[in-house]
């Protein structure tokens, strides 16, 4: 099966948020740890970053992590009462999820899936 292209850029978006705010890719690298030169290949797409990564990208430019996954629909209908913003929490359980996520095996964790 072939794998599905995201329809998100995300290097595009953190570039984009990053500019509006005036920061520089410095400015990310001081608040987060994260290397400049990783970052500039996450914009220019060499490189996906993890989502605990994204997360503390988004805290450094003081955006929720579910801003860098809007898409021009999702981002009108911001105020409607479907959509909503990620707490601090829900996005702490996330980043825990994705990192144990990759230990996980339904072949060998005897679990009984319907």
């Amino acid at each position: 099966m072939p794998k599905e292209k995201p329809r998100v850029n995300i290097g595009e978006v953190i570039k984009t948020y990053r500019s509006q705010r005036g920061l520089s890719q410095g400015d990310i690298e001081r608040r987060t740890g994260l290397l400049r030169c990783y970052l500039s290949r996450v914009e220019n797409g060499h490189t996906v970053p993890s989502l605990e990564t994204l997360a503390k990208i988004a805290e450094a430019m003081d955006i929720s992590l579910a801003d860098f996954f809007r898409d021009g629909n999702a981002a009108r209908s911001r105020n409607s009462e479907n959509a909503r913003e990620l707490s601090q929490d829900e996005i702490r359980f996330l980043v825990e999820i994705k990192r144990y996520s990759s230990t996980l095996s339904t072949a060998t964790s005897g679990l009984c899936l319907p």
